[in-house]
């Protein structure tokens, strides 16, 4: 087997995965094509390993470690989806984006209040 074809069906899967980060406003499906990527990843990496053939098989057992990392940040990411849904009841990127702070001059709007005085209490010193 060449190992064009599966080099090719990988940068496919990684051109599709790149074009669903950039373009899609969906969280889940931003999600979804870092997957994509990494699977494209991982493919070339078995694809190679196989062409070289690699006594220690090492591209294999890289590819091992990055399905781990990958799971363990989808968890992470669904996990942080699912608390910014509890908030605001939206996945929606554009929306997510008002959390950041804004850079408003002193005085303006968005300032925090100052706070009150703490009242003394009877008969301490």
């Amino acid at each position: 087997m060449h190992v064009v074809y599966p080099a090719v069906l990988a940068a496919l899967l990684f051109s599709i995965g790149v074009y669903g980060v950039l373009a899609r406003r969906n969280t889940i499906l931003v999600l979804m094509s870092v997957e994509l990527m990494l699977n494209a990843v991982n493919l070339n990496l078995v694809a190679f390993d196989v062409w070289l053939r690699d006594t220690l098989h090492g591209g294999q057992v890289l590819t091992l470690f990055v399905i781990v990392i990958a799971a363990a940040e989808l968890g992470l990411g669904l996990a942080i989806v699912l608390a910014v849904f509890r908030n605001r009841r939206t996945v929606e990127i554009d929306h997510v984006r008002d959390l950041s702070e804004r850079d408003d001059p002193p005085g303006q709007a968005g300032e925090a209040p100052e706070p009150a005085p703490v009242p003394a209490r009877d008969g301490a010193s």
